[in-house]
């Protein structure tokens, strides 16, 4: 059983994944992995169960059924420390969920004190670190409400990054955006998945699916339809409903 989850390149792998809302089926047997320095972008309609997969990776909501490998060990099984395997996945949302009360400072600071347990100095010194690269620094004493969408979300990317995962989820990070805000989220996404760290993000940015990720799953109501690269997958899709829903997106822009 172990070695056929084993292999060393591979972070997270899911089996048979299955998420259910009362009767509502959302995700339907889903099987899918990640390796090192990827970046796989998930694509499709709303309600096709991008956002829901997402959240069940890193346990946000729980599996109705299936597996999920880490490291080759499921994560499911009792006494597997899940506050240890979130920390490894870093999560940036949508909504930014920084805490308003707290500086830009004490937001990248906090995890890694109470979860990660790090002192003080080392937890300012790695924020700093972060803040830095996404364009941020400047800002440490400001609270989330003086920022701007754009910033607000860079915040909460070098949040995640100063737990130093490994591998960052986003889920939709530009859709709360001013449109002339998310330009500058994407580029340091971009400069993220150029400096090797692994990613899955739920985008609706199509441009940032075919320019930046190594791999784009297009999710239909709660299965995966295809995974493949960008240049099969925007160029040749093999069925119909990713044809769709692709030339629908495309023409938006």
């Amino acid at each position: 059983m172990s070695e056929q989850h084993n292999n060393k390149n591979t972070v997270i792998e899911i089996k048979g994944l299955k998420k259910n809302f009362g009767e509502r089926e959302i995700l339907k047997g889903i099987n899918f992995d990640v390796h090192y320095g990827e970046v796989v972008s998930l694509i499709g309609s709303s309600g096709s169960g991008k956002s829901t997969l997402l959240r069940c990776i890193n346990l946000l909501e729980y599996p109705s059924g299936g597996e999920i490998y880490f490291h080759g060990n499921n994560v499911l099984t009792k006494g597997y420390d899940i506050t240890k395997y979130r920390a490894k996945l870093g999560m940036v949302f949508q909504s930014f969920n920084l805490f308003e009360n707290k500086t830009v400072l004490d937001n990248c600071m906090l995890g890694q004190m109470k979860v990660l347990k790090i002192d003080k100095e080392t937890a300012r010194k790695t924020s700093l670190k972060y803040l830095e690269k996404v364009g941020m620094k400047e800002y440490i004493n400001a609270k989330p409400r003086q920022l701007s969408g754009g910033q607000k979300q860079r915040v909460a990317i070098a949040r995640a990054l100063s737990m130093e995962p490994e591998a960052l989820l986003f889920d939709e990070p530009t859709s709360a955006l001013d449109p002339e805000m998310v330009g500058e989220v994407m580029k340091v996404i971009k400069d993220l998945a150029d400096s090797g760290l692994t990613m899955i993000v739920v985008t609706h940015e199509m441009q940032f699916a075919k320019e930046v990720s190594n791999r784009v799953v297009f999710m239909n109501e709660g299965v995966i339809l295809e995974d493949d690269t960008p240049e099969n997958i925007f160029n040749a899709p093999k069925h119909q409903r990713t044809k769709e829903f692709l030339s629908r997106s495309l023409n938006q822009y």
